[in-house]
Order: C-alpha cells, then structure tokens, then sequence
C-alpha cells in the first residue's frame, strides 16, 4: 500500500511538471561547434605603451590572452586555442605554412573539430590563406583573421574579427566554401583577397570579384561562390612533401635591367613570376633572359603588378604560350606555381592549372 502510495505521488508530480514545463523534458540542448583557434602572431597579437601609439611590437599576446578579450565568443563555439607561433607575418616561412597544414588536416582527419579559425598578421595573410585553399583536401570552414591595429589600441580590430571569424567557423553554411578571410565585417574568398592599404581598418578587398559575402550579428550571409577548384576537390597532395619548389617574383618597371632574373635563374630557382607592368608586360632585357630561363627548364608565369583586371593569354610583343596567372596577384601565382610544380614542369599543363585553381 506504502508502495502505491509513493508511484502515485511521484506520477502526479511528473504531470505537474510536464503539464508547466512542457518542453523541459523533451528539448535538449544542442552540442556546440568545435572550433579550434591556431594562432601564428600579428597585430593582433600585438601591444604598444599606449591605447593611441601608432607604433607597437606585432606578436606578443598568447592565444588565451586573447580570447578573453572577445567578450560571447564561448557561446558561439567549444573554443580549444593552440600557439603555433608568434611572430610578425612578414617573418612567415615556409615550415610554418607546413605545420598549420598539417595540423589543419590532422584536426579534420580526426574529427576532432568541426571548423578551424588561423589568427595572422596581415602582411601575408593572404598568402597563406591561398596555400591552405590549395592543399587542405577537406570541406570543413577554415578561416583567417588578423588586425590593423594592436590589441592596446583604443579601437581595437582584432576582438570583433576573431568573434566574427569563430561565427562563420561554427556556421554550417561555410562548409565547402574554401578558405576564407574575415575582416572588418566581410568575408573574403582566399583565391582572390588582398590587402589594399597599410593602416586602413578596412584595408582587405577583392579587387576583381567581390567579397564572398558579410558577418551580422554574428550571422553570416554569402552573396556568391568560390569557382575555382579549392579544399577538398584540390589535387595537390603535401603529405609527403617537405620542402616546395624554389620559386621566386620579379618586379617590372620602367627600364629595369634582367640583373635580378638572371640571379634568381642562376640560384636554381625552379620557377618564376613576372610580376609585370599593365597587362603583364616585361621589357626586352627581362624577355631575353626567360629565353634563358626555358633553356634551363625554369619555368616562367606572367603576371601584373596591377590589382585589378589580371592577365590574359592576348600578349603584346612576346610568346602567346607562356603560361599567365588570370586573375592571380604575383604573391598569388607563386604559389600556385609553387604547387603546381610539384606535379609538372610542362607549360601547357601549368596553364591549364592556372585556369582552373
């Protein structure tokens, strides 16, 4: 009877509780995001004396340090920060491009986390975005982000860049979108980002297609596609690769002399970029020692120092053949060149790679 007696009180409580709480016993909370932050330096890492002094030194906050400075960011994602390194991006090497893709593709082969967010400096940021759009092979959101001004400054970047950048690694919705960058609100495609300006907040652009999309309120919205080949539907496999093939950027203008070619030819370079003037255009001293470079079986992109417009296969005075970087920035074309490379010495073949990555 005793017995009876307490299933019926329990039962009654658990009407109680049900018919008040209706979705108490039935709604679970979903798991969040994991989202791991790699961080290599920069600005955003960086400190000065003072909240106004334009000068500072890039790389000195930890990774920890910084997070606790973006206020929500936990909600958004089960955050795990790593300290890859801490240095100023015009100090990025090639090692460290190494380590973050092998750390980047070992998180995702594990499924041990859902999307990856890189904190940078922004003098090569866009450089190493557009290496990792080539050789990660997997669909998860990987994302950069850095600073214009130090975390002292009395308007800080870098606190709402990381919120916004961790936002689109925990959104469903940049899963296959290739690698991207987040700054100053936007959301930039690695294929085509750079940066514009040496002190702007809204210093990053994509001078030929447009931003991929923006981030509001922690929501982001895209507006169009990556269509050149990236990520996961990428053929370039580093996984055994230790070292890149040498390839170096040489600078066109008014009479310039073939003097730096011809050192970069004799290192041992393995390729070059033209980094020429209007549509990718060299003077005749430079054309006579690509002549030189084919004979030695470097091989040579054409390219613009020119932001807007690229370069096509319509050549001035000289070989229609040679392979050209389209839509490609010099930093850009080396390292597609760099990796195509590893795969290929044949003009025909680099072109059709320029064409589709």
């Amino acid at each position: 009877m005793k017995t009876t007696r307490i299933s019926l009180i329990i039962s009654l409580l658990l009407t109680i509780i049900l018919a008040n709480f209706p979705t108490a016993a039935v709604r679970a909370q979903p798991a969040k995001p994991r989202v791991y932050i790699l961080a290599t330096g920069g600005t955003i890492a960086g400190s000065a004396q003072s909240s106004t002094q334009a000068s500072y030194t890039p790389g000195v906050l930890s990774i920890e340090q910084i997070i606790r400075t973006v206020p929500g960011i936990s909600q958004l994602a089960n955050l795990t920060g790593v300290q890859v390194c801490n240095i100023s991006s015009q100090n990025m090497e090639e090692v460290i491009w190494l380590r973050l893709w092998k750390i980047t593709d070992s998180l995702f082969s594990n499924n041990l986390c859902d999307g990856v967010v890189i904190t940078h400096g922004t003098d090569t940021m866009e450089e190493t975005a557009y290496f990792l759009n080539l050789t990660v092979r997997h669909s998860n959101p990987v994302v950069l982000t850095g600073a214009m001004r130090p975390s002292t400054s009395l308007s800080a970047d870098g606190p709402f860049n990381l919120y916004n950048s961790v936002a689109l690694a925990a959104s469903p919705d940049a899963k296959g979108r290739g690698v991207m960058v987040v700054m100053n609100d936007f959301i930039y495609c690695a294929n085509d980002v750079t940066k514009g300006h040496t002190l702007n907040t809204a210093s990053f652009s994509s001078p030929n297609y447009g931003p991929l999309g923006r981030i509001r309120d922690g929501q982001p919205s895209f507006d169009r596609t990556n269509k050149f080949i990236h990520t996961a539907s990428s053929c370039f496999d580093i996984s055994n690769i230790t070292k890149l093939p040498a390839t170096e950027i040489v600078y066109s203008y008014a009479f310039a002399s073939d003097a730096a070619i011809n050192a970069i030819i004799d290192s041992g370079a393995k390729g070059i970029v033209i980094a020429g003037v209007g549509h990718g255009n060299y003077n005749r001293p430079i054309a006579e020692a690509i002549k030189r470079a084919a004979k030695k079986g470097v091989a040579v992109v054409r390219s613009t120092r020119i932001q807007s417009g690229g370069v096509d296969t319509a050549a001035e005075e000289f070989d229609p053949a040679q392979p050209v970087s389209l839509n490609k920035s010099p930093q850009k074309a080396r390292i597609l060149l760099m990796l195509a490379l590893t795969k290929t010495g044949d003009p025909a073949t680099i072109q059709e790679i320029f064409m589709k990555y």
